[in-house]
């Protein structure tokens, strides 16, 4: 059993977290830490303890894992203090606010012989699991461009924040998750163009981001904006002979928003309609379209794996060179901006 503690008790905690923690068979959730529960917003889980005395969970020698689910701006300090109590470490996106942060984290983690790791939930995506599928079965052949988007209509957003802090940046906030998952299948690209922009204007938050990541002859963009009444496909994929068009993201998220939980069968499944179409030309020249059932997507896939790595002593499947390396894309995708 790997008993789990948790820093902070809002939406990313008890929407992204505790609902796949919940239905582990080796996991348990024996205390959560709050720093102001009078702002208690989400329902108490019987049999969890909870506290406002983070020494509490701290100290607790029955306490293995402790789960970072704060504002980005926290995440150094708390990190290094659940390290420094000889705790392993899993920290919710975007890790740190910078390289050095990152490197000086995983750097303690080794020295103690501890497991840090990213909340890189969105390798497990439908859609990018889906993708990956499509490309290794060949029927596109040589890969020539692939696009991701991951588009919002929400200009409230940006329009009422007057002021521009790196760490609070749409390219920290959301590239964190496409950049992941370029990350994780091609590694490190060639050269990166970079196309961050202030749509606002200066002095506001960064709230569009287009990166084009070179391997070879393939480019793969990385887009975002939160100006987008019309979203574009979550995926596009061109190669030689063909391409693959994924319209709808990954339905986890959509799901636990409406509080319609991992406990049942189809959550989180991809319907007929949501499913993406192959084109392509087979080797006798003919043409053919086809729809493309979805890999499940699962969340739960960050913990098991980390279940695996502390109590199995297995290589973690989120590496501390990738973290490190999208920090370094973040940082200097938001260079320059004030």
């Amino acid at each position: 059993m790997l008993t789990i503690g948790y820093i902070g008790n809002g939406k990313s905690t008890n929407r992204y977290h505790l609902p796949f923690v919940l239905q582990g068979k080796n996991l348990k959730v024996k205390t959560i830490y709050q720093r102001t529960p009078e702002h208690e917003k989400w329902k108490r889980i019987e049999g969890v303890y909870y506290t406002s005395d983070l020494d509490e969970l701290l100290n607790d020698e029955e306490i293995q894992l402790v789960v970072v689910c704060t504002t980005h701006d926290s995440h150094y300090e708390y990190t290094k203090l659940v390290l420094e109590h000889n705790k392993h470490c899993l920290v919710e996106k975007p890790f740190m606010k910078t390289t050095e942060q990152a490197k000086e984290i995983f750097t303690l983690a080794k020295e103690k012989k501890l497991i840090v790791q990213a909340y890189q939930n969105r390798r497990f995506d439908s859609d990018f699991l889906t993708v990956q599928k499509v490309i290794e079965e060949g029927k596109l052949g040589e890969l020539f461009e692939l696009e991701m988007h991951f588009d919002y209509f929400r200009p409230e957003i940006p329009e009422s924040t007057a002021s521009f802090k790196s760490y609070m940046s749409y390219l920290y906030g959301h590239g964190c998750h496409t950049l992941d998952q370029v990350i994780s299948y091609f590694g490190r690209p060639d050269r990166i163009h970079y196309d961050v922009r202030q749509l606002l204007g200066k002095g506001r938050m960064n709230d569009y981001f287009d990166l084009d990541l070179y391997y070879g002859v393939l480019k793969v963009s990385v887009k975002s904006s939160y100006f987008r009444l019309k979203s574009r496909p979550s995926f596009v994929v061109y190669g030689k002979k063909g391409c693959f068009v994924k319209e709808k993201r990954d339905r986890q998220e959509e799901h636990l928003k409406l509080f319609y939980m991992p406990d049942n069968k189809d959550f989180g499944i991809d319907t007929l309609d949501h499913y993406g179409i192959i084109t392509y030309i087979d080797d006798k020249g003919e043409i053919h379209e086809e729809k493309v059932k979805s890999v499940n997507g699962d969340y739960g896939k960050v913990y098991d794996d980390l279940y695996e790595a502390i109590v199995n002593g297995k290589n973690k499947t989120i590496t501390d060179e990738q973290t490190l390396l999208q920090m370094e894309i973040l940082e200097t995708g938001v260079k320059g901006l004030k």
